[in-house]
């Protein structure tokens, strides 16, 4: 197919844009132009505004891919979204993104539109790598940053952090109106992860007015934490035929992800917001439980299975559930994480009954090694923080122990997915001489020197990993 979406696509109605984007206003902007935010906060807000009434547009900002900008651009900013269902694919397009912006090239546009009064909502989508923290302190890796820190106020600037901070900067330096910055990334206290950074930015800029615009972010900035949940499996070139067969045109932004979508957000917003509640969204005092819970038992059950369907030789999770141990593995994970888990939240056995409906659904093909990514920095939100509290109670973790010797396994494999701290992590195997020591190398390599100062779990540990090399996983 030659013909691309556009606003003047013909489309069957259950096909066509909840809202019409023409009556959208650029109200916020959203930092990573990715396929979780198309599948996930993007329709939460076109569905907000149609049935609202209200003109809550998105301005989405690419911090890399300006090719991305520029595809989305020339389809007037439409994409398809196509619900993966058991009962067969669901496609249709979502018309809530107004405008799209390369966060280099288009920096003075971006500084203006943080600037604006009418923009009274930023949310994020940039993973935990976009927010150069020290694995150490969790607070800002300034090296990482530096660049930034001594660029012109103006910009542009190479972070999302740096170009935030100076956005608010600039707000309030044109005495601005308050505004509500919402990270959606996977991380515990995600609205405290962010407004720290921001502020550590601010402190060591060399901006001469730092100690008066860190005062005004705190009098008119919130960052409200949030727990976002869908499984958006990266598009394979049979997700985009069969989206362009749907639509009757090709879509070089398609997107898929399974039908089930969640979004909790802590009820603190320092200005309008969109009723974002009308389509299922949940405002709570404290995300805490909700964010555990699916921190610890579905990201913590993925990344499981990530890594011990990728030595057992699967593909998908899919394909992992298949196997006799998959189902077995979840619900495992899921009791021993459980006592973990603040009061407040959603039942952990009944949570792990859905994790193993939707992990099983015949139509997603969500691809292990997309998950195993970035490993480092996953499994220190997913997994450390609850074997750190078992250990303490005295309590066993076999599971996670095994878990956590399959992704050890993993940083040694040449085929390994894409990780930030993968020379660190492959020099682990190189510098020692027992699988004893590599594992304790590794956990220092993730700043967890207390965990690797635990006899009895490096060895546990290492004892797992020849079974694990032989692609057979003991529950």
């Amino acid at each position: 197919m030659s013909a691309r979406l556009s606003r003047t696509t013909p489309l069957v109605a259950e096909a066509r844009p909840a809202v019409d984007p023409a009556q959208l206003r650029p109200r916020i902007v959203h930092f990573g132009l990715g396929a979780f935010h198309r599948a996930h906060q993007a329709v939460y807000t076109e569905n907000a505004a149609a049935r609202s009434g209200e003109p809550w547009g998105i301005t989405a900002v690419a911090p890399r891919s300006a090719r991305t900008v520029r595809a989305l651009r020339d389809q007037d900013c439409l994409y398809s979204l196509t619900e993966r269902r058991p009962d067969g694919p669901r496609t249709r397009v979502v018309g809530s993104v107004v405008d799209a912006l390369a966060m280099g090239p288009d920096a003075k546009a971006i500084g203006t539109l943080l600037a604006d009064p009418e923009v009274t909502v930023v949310t994020l989508t940039v993973t935990e790598k976009g927010y150069h923290r020290l694995a150490a302190t969790g607070g800002l890796d300034t090296a990482a940053v530096a660049a930034d820190l001594v660029t012109d106020p103006d910009g542009p600037f190479t972070t999302v952090v740096g170009t935030l901070a100076a956005g608010l900067a600039a707000r309030t330096r044109a005495g601005g109106t308050p505004i509500s910055v919402v990270s959606c990334d996977n991380m515990a206290d995600n609205g405290a992860v962010l407004s720290r950074v921001v502020r550590e930015f601010v402190a060591a800029s060399h901006w001469p007015d730092r100690v008066r615009i860190m005062d005004r972010i705190a009098e008119t900035v919130r960052f409200p934490a949030t727990v976002v949940d869908r499984i958006v499996p990266a598009m394979t070139e049979a997700d985009r035929i069969a989206a362009a067969t749907a639509l009757g045109v090709r879509d070089e932004l398609a997107v898929t992800a399974e039908p089930y979508r969640q979004w909790v957000l802590e009820d603190s917003f320092a200005a309008p917001r969109p009723p974002w509640e009308l389509d299922g969204a949940l405002f709570v005092r404290d995300v805490t439980p909700y964010q555990l819970t699916k921190l610890r038992l579905l990201n913590g059950s993925h990344s499981a299975l990530a890594y011990l369907g990728t030595a057992a030789g699967h593909t998908t999770i899919a394909d992992a559930m298949a196997a006799d141990w998959g189902e077995r593995l979840v619900r495992a994970l899921c009791a021993e994480v459980a006592p973990t888990l603040p009061a407040g939240g959603p039942d952990p056995s009944a949570y792990a009954d859905d994790l193993v409906v939707r992990f099983r659904n015949p139509a997603m093909h969500h691809l292990l090694r997309q998950i195993g990514s970035d490993g480092s920095l996953k499994i220190t939100e997913r997994w450390l923080p609850a074997l750190r509290a078992l250990r303490a109670h005295g309590t066993s973790t076999p599971v996670l122990e095994l878990a956590f010797a399959a992704w050890v396994l993993s940083t040694r494999r040449t085929d390994a997915p894409s990780d930030p701290a993968a020379d660190a992590l492959a020099a682990c195997w190189n510098t020692t001489t027992t699988p004893v020591e590599t594992v304790r190398a590794l956990l220092r390599v993730l700043g967890s020197t207390d965990l690797a100062g635990d006899d009895a779990l490096t060895t546990a540990v290492a004892d797992r990993l020849p079974a694990l090399r032989a692609g057979r996983i003991e529950i």
